[in-house]
């Protein structure tokens, strides 16, 4: 039976990949982690429905132990659910590769999924697949863009964002990697050149439309940044902006920005249990709807100026299950594969490109959520 490690599996992505992939025959999940009490309920949870083999697994991926307790298990893959990862080193990464295990991580570090590819030589030469940033982004994202990119001829700006209801779970983690840079400067492409802006500021209103409508957005970062503007040739700008459903919260996390980039606050994250208390006391206001948009603008193959917008709409709380169908999805994959580990794609990069749209429409159906497309402008540069 083949072996998976889900590293923080119990957690707030973990848990669902794990109550995903459990549906797997012949593999034996392993929910590791510090909390035994926490990956004991969840197998309680489980019991009655999984068809994998659920076992318990107490493991520090900082212990100094962590690499022999690693191999001596030997995992067929291993996932790393366990943010935040910014600060992070490639511990995890590297010991899968020297214990010859496959490696997904839902990271949303900048550095750290941009620079996985250094792993590059030794994942190849252990014949093994590293994969990092399998998440809403770069993993859903690129998959957006990879749908599109071909009916460009230039792409001169893409333009991101995610919106979560107030009520949508949220993990400590995320929150802590979110206020790690609230107000620090963040390297953007931005009017044709690389230059800095600051972390939850540019505040600004967007319309989703739908049954979501308009809601508040500012600067976040993630890999999509740095990788986008090359890969997909951009010439003007890559932005991604994230908001706050309540105005109240959303506006006070741009004031908390405002103090850090002043240096009234070194970092915000140091106060995350504290602040994730505070925002519970709201959570019954808002609403458990949230969305996620992609608007690529550019000039068509025949020269047109051309908009394309695309709409991700999660109702119902099912929010929080987007960032783990990219990794779910490669799991899968992997998990099915009947291919010889020579056969198998090796290496280790950004999880960019990896996936047709298609592949996450059976996931999207099942939770009730949605896109839709729009062509908004083709028009000729010249009057006929």
């Amino acid at each position: 039976m083949k072996k998976v490690i889900v590293l923080g599996g119990y957690g707030n992505f973990g848990k669902r990949i794990v109550e995903n992939l459990s549906s797997i025959e012949n593999i034996t999940i392993l929910i590791a982690g510090r909390n035994i009490k926490k990956s004991s309920e969840l197998v309680a949870n489980l019991k009655n429905t999984s068809v994998a083999k659920l076992e318990l697994l107490a493991i520090d991926i900082f212990a100094d132990d962590f690499k022999e307790r690693l191999a001596t298990l030997s995992p067929y893959l291993v996932i790393h659910t366990g943010g935040p990862f910014q600060g992070q080193d490639y511990r995890v990464p590297k010991t899968c590769i020297e214990c010859g295990a496959h490696y997904i991580d839902l990271a949303d570090d900048r550095r750290f999924v941009c620079d996985i590819s250094e792993l590059d030589k030794q994942a190849k030469d252990k014949g093994v697949l590293i994969v990092s940033g399998a998440s809403s982004v770069p993993g859903l994202s690129s998959a957006v863009i990879e749908r599109y990119h071909n009916q460009f001829s230039i792409i001169d700006s893409i333009n991101l964002a995610i919106a979560p209801g107030n009520k949508a779970e949220r993990g400590l983690a995320t929150v802590e990697a979110i206020l790690s840079y609230t107000g620090h400067p963040l390297n953007v492409f931005k009017d044709g050149r690389w230059q800095d802006v600051y972390g939850w500021m540019d505040s600004k209103v967007n319309d989703f439309g739908g049954f979501i409508g308009k809601r508040h957005l500012a600067n976040v970062d993630v890999p999509d940044l740095e990788l986008f503007p090359s890969r997909y040739g951009v010439t003007q700008q890559v932005s991604f902006q994230a908001g706050l459903e309540l105005p109240l919260l959303h506006k006070t996390m741009v004031g908390m920005a405002y103090l850090s980039k002043i240096g009234l606050v070194r970092n915000w994250a140091l106060l995350s249990k504290a602040i994730v208390s505070a925002s519970n006391i709201f959570l019954p206001f808002g609403s458990d709807k949230g969305a996620m948009e992609v608007l690529i603008c550019g000039k068509s193959n025949n020269g047109n100026a051309k908009k394309i917008k695309w709409t991700l709409y999660a109702p119902k709380g099912n929010g929080p299950y987007i960032p783990t169908l990219s990794t779910i999805i490669l799991a899968r994959k992997l998990l099915s594969s009947d291919k010889q580990r020579s056969q198998q794609e090796t290496g280790a990069k950004p999880c960019a490109g990896m996936f047709e749209l298609s592949e996450f429409d059976t996931y999207f159906d099942a939770l009730g959520i949605h896109y839709e497309e729009q062509l908004l402008v083709e028009e000729m540069n010249e009057k006929r």
